[in-house]
């Protein structure tokens, strides 16, 4: 995995990536209709209840990603595309430079790339934010295949336009994308993957 040296260098300081990664749109509560349920919202959610509520999530999706990633056609280009904020990292829970990912979700991941499946990641975070978000995902142990951020012009979009659209790229590249995991309708919804699993997010308590 290449890494670049410049970043190394990026301080909390010179990169608030917590703050600028506000400016993506907030979370619609809704819940996509294949997606897992988890507990119910709090008054504010704390670490361990989240990671026990992720956790959930992910045991739901394993078996199912085992059983899809051993049954691939010859030839067949699998991916997983993955929301960032509160789903890949510890966004709100993460108060360092490069943030923390969040390790049921990094479990997961892991096994998909280690059995060679792609992942992508789609998020609302604004492009002047490209370069950090993708060293800290590599950094956290995430093989990244492709990163897609909003650029000036997407920033005025419906979210969950924008990021169905950005599948539709990744299946023009030629890939079957077997599972979309989120932590927002917006992250989930518009089709163009397999299956959908949907992260706690409180009704809109976490980005």
């Amino acid at each position: 995995m290449t890494r670049r040296p410049w970043a190394r260098r990026i301080s909390v300081t010179a990169v608030s990536v917590a703050a600028l990664a506000a400016m993506a749109a907030p979370a619609d509560a809704a819940a996509a209709s294949d997606s897992a349920t988890t507990s119910s919202s709090a008054a504010k959610v704390d670490y361990s209840t989240w990671q026990k509520d992720c956790q959930t999530v992910m045991d739901q999706a394993l078996p199912y990603l085992k059983a899809r990633i051993a049954a691939a056609k010859p030839g067949e280009k699998q991916a997983i595309v993955f929301d960032i904020d509160n789903t890949t990292l510890e966004t709100d829970f993460g108060f360092t430079y490069p943030q923390p990912a969040n390790k049921p979700v990094l479990n997961v991941a892991k096994y998909a790339q280690e059995h060679g499946v792609s992942l992508f990641f789609v998020t609302a975070r604004p492009g002047i934010i490209y370069w950090p978000t993708e060293y800290n995902l590599e950094h956290d142990g995430y093989d990244v295949s492709g990163l897609y951020v909003r650029g000036l012009f997407d920033l005025f979009k419906d979210v969950a336009a924008y990021k169905t659209a950005q599948r539709v790229d990744i299946e023009n590249k030629g890939y079957d994308i077997i599972a979309n995991i989120g932590n927002s309708a917006t992250d989930l919804s518009g089709g163009h993957a397999e299956k959908t699993y949907k992260l706690p997010d409180y009704n809109g308590q976490l980005s």
